[in-house]
């Protein structure tokens, strides 16, 4: 379908510059990276992570800007006929789209290209996630603690997507906010759940914060719920979002996604300057979840050991519970960051080394040489653990990583015996339970190799 789209409350007025570097495809235009990320917010809904499949079947898709004296436009040609009602955009999708542009222009012009951020320092790149946070407007200074980050996979049960959304209810009761990485599975139910409890509520201000990045947008459309989206440069900085904005943390059944985002929050709280830090953690799902669950908790205790164990609590098939300890928890970050002088809006006492925030971009040769063996700081361990499953999920969805993967062969993991070997047998538990894909599960390949 072809529409000319007008933004709404923002953005009206682009420099030339900017609609310049929206319009170029060539060396440091974005024009490509917008198209597939507008083409992703079009595509608001679907059930597919085959990032090939959807730029195939929308390859005529382009999207332009109307520069008018008034202001900007948005002409789409061949845009996904679902975005659509009574050949009018959904609103919701209308204002997704033009976060994009806003988040894009922003971090391009003057988080990147400005030099007025020190990328290279953990001062400096935390600095760069509060601006780009902030011009999203996502801070709300005059609330009190109630965002609960949910993080779990897109490839779950039907029976672990509904017990997502009951968690999600038991907690919109309560008036908490709701932030996700804004696609299906366990990032929609919760959302889904919340809205129908701030609705019996009479909550009308409901938040459901969607952060995703650019590699992974395509895979992981934005779910209809989605009220705030919010896109950060890179995985690295969408993970700090994440920790800095949350005033808890309840985690469903995922695959290696979610393992990544396990392994990089305990890493942070395992730094000795944490060790005091209220930041509740819940692993939770129905009763059927138990095995998956057993073999994350072993893992995490045979690799980062009892106090990374100790940072978490899994409560099984009682979602009311969740809600309750969650409740519980928050009180307690009301009360730290009261006693330390810190905002409620942003996490500026997590302290986090740079090594986490190190934009990690996976091939063959970083794969290969990732330090996987256990003579060396946990928390350390834990940076390494993390890229391994990134490289994985980049393998399994990211477009760059799927190419790679098909060019040269999957990406090989070695070091310690006795490490790598809790690591495949990891693995292979999240094959066997289909955790891996969305698109063909049953006929999965692995991406990857044990060396």
């Amino acid at each position: 379908m072809d529409a000319l789209i007008s933004p709404e409350g923002s953005l009206e007025i682009l420099s030339r510059s900017e609609v310049a570097q929206l319009r170029n495809s060539g060396e440091g235009g974005l024009y490509e990276l917008w198209r597939q990320c507008s083409l992703a917010v079009l595509n608001a809904g679907a059930e597919s992570d085959d990032v090939r499949g959807i730029l195939e079947k929308y390859r005529d898709f382009s999207i332009t800007i109307v520069q008018q004296e008034r202001g900007m436009e948005l002409s789409l040609e061949n845009a996904p006929e679902s975005a659509f009602v009574d050949g009018k955009m959904i609103r919701g999708i209308r204002e997704q789209l033009f976060s994009v542009v806003r988040d894009l222009l922003y971090v391009h012009d003057d988080i990147v290209s400005s030099g007025g951020f020190d990328l290279g320092s953990s001062e400096g790149t935390t600095n760069a996630v509060f601006h780009i946070l902030r011009n999203a407007r996502t801070f709300r200074a005059d609330e009190l603690p109630n965002m609960v980050v949910c993080w779990g996979g897109h490839a779950i049960s039907r029976e672990e997507y509904d017990y997502s959304k009951a968690v999600g209810y038991h907690l919109g009761l309560r008036q908490f906010d709701i932030c996700t990485g804004c696609g299906a599975g366990a990032m929609k139910g919760p959302m889904k759940g919340a809205a129908l409890g701030h609705a019996k509520q009479r909550i009308r201000t409901g938040r459901y914060l969607g952060i995703t990045e650019p590699t992974i947008i395509a895979a992981e459309s934005p779910n209809p719920i989605v009220n705030e989206l919010v896109i950060m440069p890179d995985m690295e900085k969408r993970l700090e979002a994440f920790v800095r904005l949350a005033h808890a943390l309840v985690v469903f059944p995922g695959g290696v996604g979610t393992a990544e985002e396990i392994l990089y929050v305990l890493g942070i709280l395992l730094n000795p300057d944490n060790r005091e830090m209220k930041l509740p953690l819940i692993f939770t799902g129905p009763e059927s979840s138990e095995p998956y669950f057993r073999k994350l908790d072993e893992f995490i205790g045979a690799t980062l050991g009892k106090e990374a164990q100790d940072r978490y609590e899994v409560v099984l098939d009682d979602p009311a519970r969740v809600a309750g300890v969650v409740h519980a928890g928050l009180k307690e970050v009301q009360r730290y960051r009261a006693d330390k002088d810190d905002a409620y809006f942003f996490n500026w006492l997590l302290s986090i080394d740079h090594e986490f925030q190190e934009t990690f971009e996976a091939t063959h040769e970083t794969m290969a040489a990732l330090e996987l063996h256990r003579d060396q700081p946990t928390h350390r361990l834990a940076v390494q653990l993390r890229r391994a499953f990134s490289g994985i999920v980049a393998g399994n969805v990211r477009e760059a990583g799927v190419r790679l993967v098909e060019e040269q062969g999957p990406f090989e993991l070695r070091g310690e015996p006795a490490l790598i070997g809790l690591l495949d047998q990891l693995l292979r538990d999240f094959v066997e339970q289909r955790r891996m894909r969305l698109s063909d599960a049953a006929a999965y390949v692995p991406c990857y190799r044990i060396v």
